[in-house]
């Protein structure tokens, strides 16, 4: 358990609780138990990406309201230079750089994003609501999605319904990148 993912929980349980939402409803909403859910709150559990787009969605809340506990000020322009963006990494073979994290009432939320290889037999797949387009921009990765495999290079794209189990990995023992549009 690390002091972060204790922050992350300690929001999480007080955005619910403001929206005056029960342990046990969050948990059905988000389609786990709720012992299983009281351990994100408890900060005994990491945070999937689709965990916390799916539990931001829910409590109305910006996904950088539960990481950070800092709310989106801007509504007209947010700029973010090369290399730059809010990091989150919360699972080990993933990291992604937020890329609008300063803007409020996105209808999207673009990430750059890095998938380090790992064991094919490892790979969870994961769901969250909306749609994603995802742009390959470095390395070569398997993508998963419910039954299918699709092999991605630079350049190649992906467009599909995140609310179908997906996952990805990268190959070659390299690492790779892709910019990734989440659609709300």
């Amino acid at each position: 358990m690390t002091n972060q993912l204790i922050d992350i929980g300690r929001r999480l349980s007080a955005l619910r609780e403001i929206e005056e939402i029960s342990g046990e409803v969050m948990a059905g909403k988000l389609g786990m138990t709720p012992g299983e859910y009281a351990e994100y709150e408890d900060g005994k559990k990491d945070f999937s990406f689709s965990f916390l787009h799916n539990a931001a969605s829910i409590l109305g809340v910006d996904i950088l309201d539960i990481i950070s506990g800092e709310s989106p000020k801007l509504s007209v322009c947010t700029l973010v230079r090369k290399g730059q963006g809010y990091d989150i990494r919360r699972r080990e073979a993933y990291s992604y750089k937020h890329l609008a994290f300063t803007f409020k009432n996105k209808k999207a939320e673009p990430f750059i994003v890095t998938v380090e290889p790992k064991p094919e037999e490892s790979i969870v797949l994961h769901e969250h609501a909306g749609q994603e387009f995802n742009y390959m921009l470095s390395g070569t990765m398997k993508f998963f999605i419910g039954d299918a495999i699709h092999e991605l290079q630079e350049g190649d794209s992906v467009y599909f319904d995140s609310g179908v189990p997906h996952a990805m990995n990268a190959l070659n023992g390299k690492p790779a990148e892709f910019l990734a549009v989440v659609f709300n």
